[in-house]
């Protein structure tokens, strides 16, 4: 019933034949770990099968999955629109990275109607990237919006809402792409990253990805099938506490605004309603007394863990502005909406009354 673990990086081959054949072909299972492994190949079956995608490529890491996309897909001379609102290691391999290699990057707001089609050069473009919900403050992109752009290669990182959440591809959406370090493995012990696709782009991905050399791990292939196997229930109780520390925050006099799409709140609430099913436990506020306040809050928690991380078991909390955005300039966090007051959370599967106790408690 468990996930098998091979730990196997080096196959034995029986003829010269077979060797060549497998060092030709996609998601060779006995060839050699960076080409594939029977245990990374369930992973990626797995994955595959809840998007409703025909295959999917595990990664190292969600940034392993996001660079392999990008520097798989784009060269010289080519086009990427993509948005304000973003993990902050994907806003710095757009315009950090990809410029080296002559790149070229429009960003855009994500949350305005018609963005991303407007950006659109054609006959340049050759990706438009979304991220959806963002990372930190829960912005929402229209994927049917998205899915309709044609010409361009479309893709998603989807790891807030996950397969659970929604399935991109259902919308238009051509790539979907997960840290699975998050939600999907769930136990902040697996450092993963995934996408899935239809067949032909997948394979595109793979040949590059066996070159970029940021393979997934058996070991975490094997975590993050069994965090599947917990993600429904885990995702539920998440969500519940996430929208009862959202309330408590929306009624404290030192927040200024609280964003989880499940609050009505949320400027986006009606596209949240109709896009998702479920969001998990990820929200982000904003306090009144800015950078000090945050660190003063950061810190005060006793239950809660200070860490950059989210989706596993533990709630944890963070200063974006200074863990997972920091290498971002002063324009970068204006233009995706974070201030020094800001805080993200990730609730976990304490009790919901401990996690409300303990955020109250760290404010006062």
């Amino acid at each position: 019933m468990a996930p098998v673990l091979w730990a196997s990086t080096t196959f034995e081959i029986d003829t010269l034949a077979d060797g060549q054949r497998m060092a030709h072909s996609s998601r060779a299972t006995e060839f050699y770990s960076r080409h594939g492994n029977p245990t990374i190949n369930a992973f990626e079956a797995a994955v595959a099968e809840l998007e409703g995608a025909d295959a999917a490529r595990a990664f190292a890491s969600g940034m392993g999955a996001i660079t392999g996309v990008v520097l798989g897909l784009c060269g010289k001379g080519d086009h990427v629109v993509a948005q304000k609102q973003a993990y902050g290691g994907t806003t710095q391999l757009l315009a950090g990275v990809c410029p080296r290699f002559g790149i070229d990057v429009t960003f855009v707001d994500g949350t305005k109607p018609g963005a991303f089609a407007e950006a659109v050069i054609p006959g340049r473009t050759m990706l438009v990237l979304a991220e959806t919900p963002a990372n930190p403050l829960l912005d929402l992109v229209d994927l049917d919006e998205l899915g309709a752009i044609k010409g361009p290669i479309t893709a998603v990182d989807s790891t807030l809402a996950t397969p659970l959440g929604v399935r991109p591809l259902e919308h238009g959406v051509q790539l979907v792409i997960h840290s699975a370090t998050k939600a999907m493995a769930g136990h902040n012990d697996a450092t993963l990253g995934v996408v899935a696709g239809e067949r032909d782009l997948i394979d595109a991905l793979w040949g590059f990805a066996v070159l970029q050399g940021a393979c997934a791990s058996p070991f975490d292939a094997m975590n993050g099938l069994r965090g599947l196997r917990t993600l429904g229930p885990r995702l539920r109780q998440q969500e519940q506490t996430a929208v009862a520390v959202g309330r408590a925050l929306e009624a404290h006099r030192s927040v200024n605004w609280v964003r989880h799409p499940r609050l009505e709140s949320h400027p986006q609430f009606a596209l949240g309603q109709r896009q998702y099913s479920q969001f998990g436990g990820v929200l982000a506020f904003e306090l009144a007394g800015g950078r000090e306040a945050g660190a003063r809050f950061v810190e005060a928690v006793r239950l809660c863990r200070p860490a950059t991380s989210m989706g596993g078991p533990e709630t944890l909390v963070t200063h974006p502005a200074s863990t997972t955005h920091a290498g971002l300039t002063p324009d970068e966090l204006a233009a995706a909406g974070i201030t020094p007051g800001t805080v993200r959370m990730s609730c976990g599967l304490e009790h919901t009354d401990d996690v409300v106790a303990d955020v109250l408690a760290a404010l006062a």
